[in-house]
C-alpha cells in the first residue's frame, strides 16, 4: 500500500463516527490533562488503559494518541498565565511566554502558542508518514556514547539561556546536575547525597523542582512587603486576544525550525521534548537579530519550543510504530497496549494492521485541527484568569503547585521540598541568578550519567574512546563550539574596538 492510498484508507477509518468522538474524547482529556502540573500524559494513560481493553484497538489507540499529543497543548496555558510548568517540556515556555502575560498579551502568547502547536504538529504527522522508516533506522545507529554527545549538546545551550552573566548560569547548571544525583546510584545501588532521608533515596521529582523554582519562587518575590505586587495587565481588545500578523511572520523561522528539531529529536528513543524545546529554542535565539531581548517577551521565544513540544510527539511514534521501541514513558504505555491486543510493532505494522497504523495517522491530521479550533476559541476566557485580585490569584497558584506535587508523588515530604525550592528560586531571583540552566541541568543529568557510564562500560573505561564514534564526537565538538562562542563574540568586539580606537 502506497503513502496516499495508505493515508486514504487511512482517513476512511479515522473518519467514522466511533473513531471521530474518540479523537475528541483524547484531545480533550489531553488538553485538561496538559493544564494541570504534576499528572501528564503517561500517568493519565496508564489509568485509562484497562479501560479501553474492550474497546476496538484502532479506536482506543486514537483515543490514547489524541492525550498524548493534546497534552502538549494544554502544557503551555498555566506555564504562561501563571509560571507553572506542567512538564519538563513547558520550562522554556515560562521564559518569554510569561513575560508576555506580565505585559498585557498573554492572549498573543496563548494563540501563538496553539498556532505553532497546530504547524508543529502537522508538520510532524506528515514526516512520520513519509519518512518514518529511514529516520527509525537512523535512531538505531544512536548508543550510549551517541546520547551522551546529544545531552551535551542540550546542556551546552546554557549559553544562549545565560542572561546578563555566564558565570551565574553555569553555577546554576551545576546546582541542577548536583540535585540530579540525589538518590540511588543505578550501577552501584549506593545512596548519594541523601543526608538519611528515606524518601529522597528515589530521588527528586521534576514536578517538586520545576514549580518550586519557577512558581513558588516568583510568588514570593512578588509578596515582598516592601514592593508593590506585580500586577498582570488584562489584554483588552481582539487585537491584544489574538497574535497580529505581523507575530506570525516573526515567527515563520521559529515554526520551521521547532518542527524540524522537535521531530528530529522526537524520533531519538529517550531524548524526549525537553532537549527538542531548549535546542529549539537556543537555535531561535542564536539566529535572531535581537538576542538580547529573549527572556523579556518575545513571541518567537513561545512559539518556537512550543512548535518542537508538539513535533516531538510524532517524532516520537516512528521508533514505536515502526521498530516496537519506546522512546518514553508515554509511547512505552502505548507499547504495552498494543501488545496486550495482539499487535506486535515494527516494520511489518503498515501492511499487517493498516486499519491501526494509517487510521492512527490520519487521526492525528484530524486531532490537530480539533486542537486548534478548540484551543484558539478559548484564549479570551483563560486570559480572563488575570482579572483576579492578586490576593486571591497568589493563593490559587500556591494551590495549583501543591495539587500539582501532592497528586505528582503522593508524599507530605515532597511539599516540604516544594517550599524548599521555592525558597531557593527566591533567593536566585533576588541575586539575579537564571532558573532556566538550573532546570535544565537537572533534567538532563541522571540521562547525560548514564548514558556516560554505559559508554565507560562498553569501553573498558576509556573516556576518549567515545570520540572515536562520528556521531558523538561531531555533537560534543558543536557543545564545544557553542560553548565557546560567548569567547569569540568577546574577543571580536575586543579586536573591533582595538581597530576603532587606533583609527
Amino acid at each position: 500500500m502506497d503513502v496516499l492510498n495508505g493515508l486514504l484508507h487511512g482517513f476512511a477509518v479515522a473518519m467514522t463516527p466511533m473513531n471521530l468522538v474518540m479523537c475528541l474524547v483524547g484531545t480533550l482529556l489531553g488538553t485538561v490533562i496538559g493544564v494541570l502540573p504534576g499528572l501528564g500524559p503517561a500517568a493519565t494513560i496508564a489509568m485509562l488503559l484497562p479501560l479501553t481493553l474492550k474497546l476496538d484497538p484502532t479506536g482506543a489507540m486514537i483515543m490514547l494518541a489524541g492525550i498524548y499529543y493534546g497534552a502538549k497543548y494544554g502544557g503551555s496555558t498555566t506555564s504562561i498565565l501563571l509560571n507553572v510548568p506542567g512538564e519538563s517540556a513547558s520550562i522554556v515556555t515560562c521564559l518569554d511566554g510569561y513575560q508576555l502575560a506580565r505585559q498585557g498579551r498573554a492572549g498573543a502568547a496563548l494563540g501563538m502558542s496553539a498556532i505553532a502547536s497546530f504547524v508543529a504538529g502537522t508538520f510532524g504527522v506528515v514526516a512520520l508518514m513519509l519518512v518514518a522508516p529511514p529516520l527509525a533506522q537512523l535512531s538505531l545507529a544512536f548508543s550510549a556514547p551517541e546520547y551522551f554527545g546529544l545531552m551535551a549538546l542540550g546542556l551546552a545551550m546554557v549559553v544562549l539561556l545565560a542572561g546578563e552573566s555566564l558565570t551565574k548560569a553555569l553555577l546554576a547548571m551545576f546546582v541542577g546536575l548536583w540535585i540530579a544525583t540525589i538518590g540511588t546510584d543505578l550501577f552501584t545501588s549506593t545512596s548519594r547525597f541523601t543526608f538519611g532521608q528515606v524518601s529522597l533515596l528515589g530521588g527528586i521529582e521534576f514536578v517538586t523542582v520545576a514549580i518550586g523554582v519557577f512558581a513558588v519562587g516568583e510568588v514570593m518575590a512578588n509578596m515582598e512587603p516592601t514592593k508593590a505586587p506585580d500586577v498582570l495587565p488584562v489584554p483588552k481588545g481582539l487585537r491584544n486576544l489574538l497574535p497580529t500578523w505581523d507575530d506570525i511572520k516573526r515567527c515563520r523561522f521559529a515554526f520551521l525550525n521547532g518542527s524540524i528539531v522537535g521531530f528530529i529529536i522526537g524520533v531519538l528513543p529517550g531524548a524526549g521534548g525537553t532537549i527538542s524545546s531548549f535546542v529549539s529554542y537556543g537555535i531561535e535565539k542564536a539566529v535572531s537579530k535581537h538576542p538580547e531581548k529573549f527572556g523579556t517577551g518575545v513571541i518567537e521565544g513561545v512559539a518556537a519550543p512550543e512548535g518542537a513540544n508538539n513535533a516531538d510527539t510524532a517524532g516520537a511514534l516512528v521508533p514505536l510504530l515502526t521498530l516496537g521501541i519506546p522512546g518514553g514513558s508515554s509511547t512505552a504505555i502505548l507499547l504495552s497496549a498494543l501488545i496486550i491486543w495482539g499487535i506486535r510493532p515494527g516494520p511489518l505494522m503498515m501492511t499487517e494492521h493498516p486499519d491501526i497504523f494509517w487510521g492512527l495517522v490520519a487521526s492525528m491530521y484530524i486531532g490537530n485541527v480539533m486542537l486548534l479550533v478548540m484551543n484558539l476559541p478559548m484564549v479570551p476566557v483563560f486570559a480572563q484568569l488575570l482579572r483576579m485580585p492578586v490576593y486571591t490569584l497568589f493563593p490559587f497558584i500556591f494551590g495549583i503547585s501543591i495539587i500539582g506535587v501532592y497528586g505528582s508523588t503522593g508524599r507530605m515530604f515532597d511539599l516540604g521540598l516544594l517550599a524548599g525550592f521555592g525558597f531557593l528560586g527566591y533567593i536566585m531571583g533576588k541575586l539575579k541568578y537564571p532558573s532556566a540552566p538550573l532546570i535544565l541541568g537537572f533534567v538532563l543529568g541522571d540521562a547525560m550519567e548514564r548514558a556516560l557510564r554505559q559508554s565507560m562500560m562498553m569501553y573498558g573505561g576509556d573516556f576518549f574512546a567515545i570520540f572515536h564514534r562520528p556521531i558523538s564526537a561531531i555533537m560534543l565538538a558543536l557543545a564545544a563550539l557553542v560553548l565557546m562562542m560567548p569567547l569569540i563574540t568577546y574577543f571580536n568586539r575586543a579586536r573591533v574596538r582595538a581597530i576603532t580606537e587606533g583609527g
